[in-house]
């Protein structure tokens, strides 16, 4: 796949023409990280925006106090992007991005995606349509985190990711690769041990299947209707 073809499937640029894709293209340039790599950290200037081409990323930030304690707010595929904020508001990055394995990225310099929010009015569209999905997303989870119980907590990030990263079929929703159980600790603001206990809890009532590192939720729409 050229990255033409790629980046229209970039939900920011999938109505740009193939004349205008091409122009992207040639403004962009390919970067590859290995994994466990920081890509962008935390308080740095935003110089670009990154667009996921293969690989999977994590965008976290640690805690201040003496714990150093990982939060993980989403976890990246390719398509999505990431960097948008900084270059938008001009200051510094508000979260780490880690890659979490081999990855390839392709970037835009700030003045040249900024040009090209101007020149193309569908891309700022876009744009904003996709920070508005993320904003109710982050709202939801934070609504989850503060209130929830264990179940509700780790439920909530399930739905996130079936959402991100699952394939649905005759109502069930099955995501391939779950991230490790710490990673979800992370995600859930809970601990590896309740991640543990509430997914065995998940699969003895019949709401999700285990298979390794996949898990299935098995009735997608009564699972979001009990945890939503």
């Amino acid at each position: 796949m050229d990255n033409t073809e790629f980046l229209s499937s970039v939900p920011i640029f999938s109505e740009l023409s193939s004349n205008t894709l091409q122009k992207v293209s040639e403004l962009g340039s390919l970067r590859s990280y290995s994994k466990n790599a920081v890509i962008l950290s935390e308080e740095e200037d935003g110089s670009a925006l990154f667009v996921i081409i293969s690989g999977k990323v994590k965008v976290c930030r640690t805690s201040n106090d003496n714990s150093s304690k990982e939060v993980i707010l989403s976890i990246l595929n390719p398509s999505d992007f990431f960097g948008e904020m900084a270059l938008l508001d001009g200051l510094n990055r508000s979260a780490s991005v880690i890659a979490q394995e081999d990855s390839k990225l392709f970037l835009i310099q700030r003045n040249d995606f900024l040009d090209l929010l101007y020149e193309h009015p569908e891309v700022s569209v876009a744009l904003l349509q996709e920070l508005t999905q993320r904003l109710r997303a982050a709202t939801m989870k934070i609504k989850a985190l503060s209130l929830k119980d264990a179940e509700g907590k780790v439920a909530t990030v399930l739905l996130q990711l079936a959402d991100d990263v699952g394939k649905i079929k005759r109502g069930v929703v099955e995501i391939e690769k779950l991230p490790f159980q710490h990673e979800l600790a992370n995600m859930a603001g809970t601990s590896r041990e309740t991640i543990s206990r509430t997914l065995h809890s998940f699969a003895k009532k019949g709401l999700v299947e285990l298979d390794g590192s996949k898990l299935r939720i098995i009735s997608y729409e009564k699972f979001k209707e009990l945890f939503h």
